[in-house]
């Protein structure tokens, strides 16, 4: 009978390793919480993908589930123990190649081995097995700056796979590769969760799961067995959702698309929130409640508007996404911010331009600075900093009076960002200025007189 540990699992049943209510923070006060009371198990047999908006924390849960990184609460566990330094089964592909520049792909691949005390003959076979599943052989003698990207990244793959790990940890580790060579890698990764290993004998024989990091929603329902949604401003777990669809699975197949719709409705709801009744109501009496605003520029809004105009004035969210050069979670950011002005409208995965979208587009320079200014006067942040300056003599007041205001009813906030965000729009909307050598903020011309009845 094995040993029983903590969790009342036997070690070997235990899952390979496990956070249970993990806080990581920054900064010598802790500050900066990066995740925030996060409990997630990576058991024997199963692929898990994490997916998320851009600085939700998937990487550095990734990390601390690994060891690589210390929480600032909760615990790490191995097989059911405490985690003691960096987890003994793992091996790690990361979005960077972190290649050695002087060593050969044979001798990078080599270095993996580096205290596993093989002997000469095994050790040349796993190295010969790992450079043969990415495609590489015919390279064995060839250096990193003679590799494209995407053969520096199989180097990597390699050399992880070579260390005969019993789970792979893999940080998108396909974003560098070309179409062929990524279907191919995750293909094999697919044998490896459904149990074929006749077209993938390379495959170490010790290795039983499969943790990843993906930015794609296909991606993850191919692949895992359990994907893991994560939400930000602390990251946090949202929703764990399994993954039940049957074997093989298809990309065009109705109930695979059926499984991305649905991850796509909850990754877009976080970002994309239907107000509250009581939001609502209180923005109907004219109720002035600051709100967050997305850290966006006027000119990123105006641009992304004219994109949707270009396509007809309706596009699908992620449709958008793949024209501009933002990462997802900048382009709801985006998106947001083009909301809140009332230039679009975000029924479901669609982004859709109003009449007021379409009046702003097609007004002179002057024209868009006074709906802009106009737009404004509807947000209760804006409300707020003008309520505060027409109070204040001379209509002046000093940055940091605006950021303690803004700290106070906003206190989950960036206030920095907000208030970069602010002062941006209130210039292009010459709503208010700002003196950035005084660190004064202070009504432009006439918008007291503009902002009566507010």
């Amino acid at each position: 009978m094995g040993s029983v540990a903590e969790n009342g699992l036997a070690p070997e049943r235990a899952p390979i390793c496990e956070a249970k209510n993990l806080t990581v923070a920054f900064g010598k006060d802790g500050s900066a919480v990066a995740l925030k009371d996060v409990s997630l198990a990576v058991n024997a047999g199963e692929v898990v993908a994490l997916l998320g908006p851009s600085g939700c924390g998937k990487s550095k849960l990734l990390r601390a589930l690994v060891g690589l990184i210390r929480p600032t609460a909760g615990e790490v566990l191995a097989h059911g123990r405490p985690l003691v330094g960096v987890h003994p089964g793992i091996s790690i592909v990361f979005q960077s190649f972190a290649l050695y520049p002087w060593l050969t792909v044979r001798e990078n691949v080599e270095v993996a081995l580096n205290g596993l005390g093989l002997g000469a003959d095994a050790a040349r076979q796993r190295v010969a097995n790992g450079i043969d599943l990415v495609g590489l052989e015919g390279f064995e003698g060839a250096y990193p700056k003679e590799l494209s990207s995407g053969m520096k990244q199989r180097v990597g793959i390699a050399r992880a796979l070579a260390r005969g790990p019993e789970l792979l940890c893999m940080d998108e580790p396909f974003s560098a590769l070309d179409v062929f060579t990524t279907e191919s890698l995750r293909s094999d990764v697919y044998r490896l969760r459904t149990g074929d290993r006749s077209k993938s004998a390379h495959l170490p024989a010790s290795l039983r799961s499969v943790l990843m990091i993906t930015h794609l929603i296909e991606e993850a329902v191919f692949l895992a067995d359990r994907i893991v949604i994560m939400g930000t401003r602390p990251g946090h777990i949202r929703q764990v959702v399994r993954n039940e669809l049957p074997h093989p699975r298809e990309y065009q197949h109705p109930a695979f698309l059926s499984m991305v719709q649905r991850l796509h409705d909850v990754i877009v709801s976080e970002h994309l929130p239907e107000p509250t009744a009581e939001e609502a109501a209180a923005a109907a009496a004219g109720i002035p409640k600051p709100e967050p605003l997305p850290p966006v520029g006027v000119n990123e809004v105006i641009g992304l508007v004219e994109i949707v105009h270009d396509h007809g004035g309706c596009m699908d969210v992620f449709a958008l996404d793949e024209l501009t050069d933002y990462d997802f979670g900048h382009t709801l950011a985006v998106v947001k911010a083009g909301e809140m002005l009332d230039f679009l409208d975000t029924p479901r995965n669609s982004v859709v331009m109003t009449e007021v979208g379409h009046e702003f587009l097609h007004a002179d320079i002057n024209g868009r600075k006074a709906m802009f200014n106009r737009q404004l006067r509807s947000l209760g942040t804006f409300k707020l900093v003008l309520q505060i300056l027409g109070e204040a003599a001379g209509h002046r007041l000093p940055a940091d009076v605006v950021h303690e205001e803004l700290v106070m009813r906003l206190p989950t906030q960036d206030v920095e960002a907000l208030f970069k965000t602010v002062i941006g729009w209130g210039r292009f909307g010459e709503l208010f200025g700002y003196d950035a050598d005084a660190g004064v903020v202070y009504l432009e011309a006439g918008s007291q007189a503009r902002g009566e009845g507010l």
